[in-house]
């Protein structure tokens, strides 16, 4: 054995989990993502997923996968920019560009490699990439792998911004690069003072609305439509892999923008193109916000519920805007023991730690779909009362 695997034999924290029974992840599901699924051998309400749009087992999008499947085989056996490129690709991104308000977008197979390849190749050694320390692990490996001089400021506060801001030179690049929804606290992004700090410091802002498609916005076009500033957002990036029942992800921006994008980011260039069942199925949900408003609609209605009855029940639930709905549980190993009683009780809900939060902030984070019902909600808050009040969690 060597040294490496010497080393790595040390780490034995997940299997001290495991032998302490609250262990959470790598569950099996054994059927479609849906409100309610098989895990286990049993059934359990689903509060886990990211499928705000209740769409992944929609017979309309597995119907357009299903013939994408049979049209063009399994993969591209290649990338985008040598023989990877299907009519799909290029009708998608058309699509993607309208709906979002953006002059052209490209389509990537993973929604990570857009932030990780887009932030590392826009700008260079003498410029600044500036991002809320709350923002997703894609964004922060994007800085890493950027040559630039990365900075970070407090989460959502605009004086922190601004102080930043001063410390770049006035004629380098600035680019301020934010979540429209944080997706562990659900809250938003402070988009109209960051667009003022933009125009005062001749900043450039990308945001990231991997939660904010099918969520916010006109027909779910996301909180930049939201907060009505889509032309003053330089890059909307966005994810297949939540609201558009699919994999991969997207970047939509300006001709000039794009065409550097293109010829440049390395994980665009050098990874597999999205396949065409993905990208038919991405595609097809993209059109199905359009065509069916009542689904954001349903969406919000279950969403205002839920948010009411967890505050009703004396829950700490922050500061959340969405469909994200943290439960603070603040300890590592409470809020995995809270995960197993909730499943226990029949309910799938997922713990956040580490790095994905302060370790003072551990919470388990409940999420919900267009397709919950009222009745669903009540069964999962009465559940997580009762393990809660186990704990001595709840203000009530």
């Amino acid at each position: 054995m060597g040294l490496l695997q010497d080393r790595l034999e040390q780490w034995r924290q997940p299997q001290e989990y495991m032998e302490a029974g609250i262990y959470p992840y790598f569950r099996e599901i054994t059927g479609k993502q849906g409100t309610e699924v098989q895990m286990e051998g049993r059934n359990v309400l689903m509060f886990g997923s990211n499928a705000y749009t209740g769409l992944p087992g929609d017979q309309r999008v597995i119907d357009a996968a299903a013939e994408a499947l049979q049209r063009y085989g399994t993969g591209c056996a290649g990338s985008r920019f040598l023989n990877g490129t299907l009519d799909l690709h290029v009708q998608l991104e058309k699509e993607i560009a309208e709906f979002i308000g953006k002059d052209e977008a490209l389509v990537y197979s993973t929604g990570f490699t857009v932030n990780s390849g887009v932030i590392a190749c826009l700008t260079g050694r003498k410029d600044y990439i500036i991002r809320d320390d709350r923002d997703h692990a894609s964004i922060v490996d994007g800085c890493r792998l950027s040559m630039s001089t990365n900075l970070k400021y407090k989460h959502n506060d605009m004086e922190d911004l601004e102080k930043q801001l001063q410390k770049c030179e006035p004629e380098a690049v600035k680019l301020i690069v934010v979540d429209g929804v944080f997706s562990m606290e659900g809250d938003l992004a402070k988009l109209p003072e960051i667009i003022e700090l933009k125009r005062k410091y001749n900043a450039t802002v990308m945001v990231d609305e991997a939660h904010g498609v099918g969520v916010f916005g006109r027909n779910g076009r996301g909180v930049c439509d939201h907060f009505g500033l889509t032309d003053e957002v330089d890059l909307i990036m966005g994810t297949f892999s939540k609201s558009l029942a699919s994999v991969g992800g997207f970047i939509a921006a300006d001709k000039s923008i794009i065409n550097w994008i293109r010829h440049t980011c390395r994980t665009y260039i050098f990874s597999a193109s999205n396949t065409p069942a993905a990208t038919a199925a991405a595609r097809r949900s993209l059109q199905i916000l359009q065509e069916d408003p009542q689904i954001i609609e349903n969406l919000w209605a279950v969403t205002n519920y839920a948010l009411q009855r967890f505050r009703d029940e004396g829950f700490e639930i922050g500061d959340t805007e969405s469909p994200i709905i943290p439960l603070y549980v603040r300890d590592t190993v409470r809020t995995f023991e809270v995960t197993k009683r909730a499943f226990e009780e029949g309910v799938f809900i997922n713990p956040v730690i580490p790095p994905a939060c302060a370790p003072q902030d551990t919470l388990v984070r409940v999420a919900l779909m267009a397709t919950h019902t009222r009745e669903q909600v009540d069964r999962a808050v009465k559940a997580l009362v009762k393990v809660f009040n186990e704990f001595g969690l709840l203000n009530k």
